[in-house]
């Protein structure tokens, strides 16, 4: 059974990095955020955008010393309607698309817009404090392309995307997942994993009377990307440190991980890939911690 609190890589290997996370929709309403292992070990700064203010008001509440939220929309930097629903994580810069939603419990609800709202976005790439970002998180209903189309200088360093995105058009014009890939692939970064990958029931079909309830129809999915591991030289030695930090503590991709740090150690002779690998498997210092 896997360790529910592995040791982080950094106490692990004996490294100090502190990892740059901008968090583009920060409002924390589906749980705690996916670079949280980070923050709780004291490992991540972050900057995060919310524009919705009541939101922005419990994360400054509740924010640490090594945490700063700024109220602006991230987009492509012109003037956008802000659409707000019933459901606040159905707010978007898109119109909701009822002929979808329909299809699906619960959603024609969730998404009715009470009301409007125009906004000023501004662009990742020019904001000064998002400057040496190694993981971009965005979850903002529809309009990621944009915020990544407005982000390629931020993207050249950043080692890993966490991005929300659709199978379905959940908003009118939406780009889908399809979109955001193929987007992301021209800019040096592979898909390495769904988490979670959601599904749906289609109505009239309610599944144990749970409109939440997923059935057949993928709807929409969590996507990571990481930067192309396939062609190692497009990685500077730092940027393999870092992104193995991001998917040892958060994602426990331990397998990744030991490939970036081997790939390291044949660069530099450090050693910590080999160290890893011992770890991993249990070979070698007896009194260290397992990571699995």
């Amino acid at each position: 059974m896997a360790n529910p609190t592995p040791p982080t890589l950094q106490s692990l290997l004996g490294l100090s990095y502190t990892i740059k996370v901008v968090d583009i929709g920060a409002n924390p309403i589906d749980g705690p955020a996916p670079y949280a292992p980070l923050l709780a070990a004291g490992h991540a700064e972050v900057v995060g955008f919310e524009p919705n203010l009541e939101a922005l008001t419990k994360l400054n509440h509740r924010k640490g010393p090594k945490e700063t939220y700024l109220p602006h929309a991230v987009g492509d930097g012109h003037r956008h309607t802000l659409r707000h629903c019933v459901a606040s994580g159905m707010t978007s810069l898109l119109e909701p698309n009822a002929q979808v939603l329909e299809l699906f419990h619960g959603f024609s609800e969730w998404g009715r817009v009470v009301r409007t709202e125009e906004v000023d976005t501004v662009r990742l790439d020019d904001i000064p404090e998002t400057l040496s970002t190694d993981f971009i998180k965005i979850d903002i209903q529809g309009a990621e392309l944009m915020v990544l189309e407005n982000a390629v200088e931020r993207l050249r360093r950043a080692c890993l995307v966490h991005t929300e995105a659709e199978f379905l058009p959940m908003y009118i014009g939406q780009p889908l997942f399809s979109d955001v890939d193929r987007f992301l692939r021209q800019h040096g970064f592979v898909l390495h994993r769904f988490e979670p990958l959601v599904s749906r029931t289609i109505k009239p079909l309610c599944w144990n009377n749970n409109p939440h309830a997923g059935f057949s129809q993928l709807f929409w999915a969590d996507a990571i990307f990481v930067r192309d591991f396939i062609r190692p030289n497009q990685l500077d030695s730092d940027q393999l440190v870092r992104l193995a930090v991001i998917l040892h503590d958060c994602y426990r991709s331990y397998d990744l991980v030991a490939y970036l740090l081997l790939e390291l150690d044949r660069r530099t002779g450090r050693g910590l890939g080999d160290r890893y690998v011992r770890l991993a498997s249990g070979a070698g210092e007896e009194a260290a911690p397992r990571i699995l």
